[in-house]
């Protein structure tokens, strides 16, 4: 599998002049499930173009990522669609994609949409600490090692001190994934439960991108 965290990488074939087409600007962390929704869906008209998942680790510089990845390759498509929420942009990216002129995924992050925004929203669980498929995976990478509790874990408290549960978000039917997110629970001494989302908004937006 691609490395996802270093740097900005084509998963799909881009293709200059592609008169047609549509090219998808992601964040690495979907690019296994927007693989997967073009897939089931046949729509091999869309390329996807990703960029570093650890972005979620400077929000800050996700804007700019974003509207350089569109300028330099908008002029080789009939469409380019972002598939980012704001992701802590603070209004930011949406405001960059109203100005270019491309569509993006509403919700304030990724477990919104493939939670369902509304349904989402409703829930009110301030107290949850969420994982999707993909953070389930790069738990350590993602959370553990960038917040130093592989070094100093005295800090898990002050970290998630305030949280009671872990809500895994699942995209697919995983044993092996499920068992893995149930043990980061128990490391974070969370209660833990699986909530089965499937793609979610994330597949209505590809398949109308």
């Amino acid at each position: 599998m691609p490395d996802l965290n270093d740097q900005s990488l084509t998963i799909d074939g881009l293709a200059p002049n592609g008169r047609g087409r549509v090219l998808i600007i992601a964040c690495g962390a979907l690019a296994h499930e927007i693989l997967a929704i073009k897939r089931m869906n046949g729509l091999d008209h869309l390329d996807l173009q990703c960029l570093p998942a650890i972005l979620h680790n400077h929000p800050e510089r996700i804007t700019d990522a974003v509207r350089d990845a569109v300028e330099k390759h908008r002029a080789d498509y009939d469409r380019v669609f972002v598939a980012y929420a704001d992701c802590g942009t603070g209004g930011l990216l949406e405001m960059a994609c109203a100005d270019m002129g491309v569509g993006m995924i509403r919700g304030p992050h990724c477990y919104a949409f493939f939670d369902g925004v509304d349904q989402f929203e409703s829930r009110g669980e301030v107290t949850a600490f969420f994982l999707t498929d993909f953070l389930a995976r790069q738990f350590d990478a993602f959370v553990w090692k960038p917040l130093g509790l592989d070094k100093h874990p005295e800090l898990l408290s002050l970290y998630f001190g305030n949280y009671d549960k872990l809500v895994y978000l699942a995209q697919i039917d995983d044993p092996e994934l499920d068992d893995l997110a149930r043990k980061h629970a128990d490391r974070m001494g969370l209660a833990y439960e699986r909530r089965f989302t499937g793609y979610g908004e994330l597949e209505t937006a590809i398949k109308h991108a």
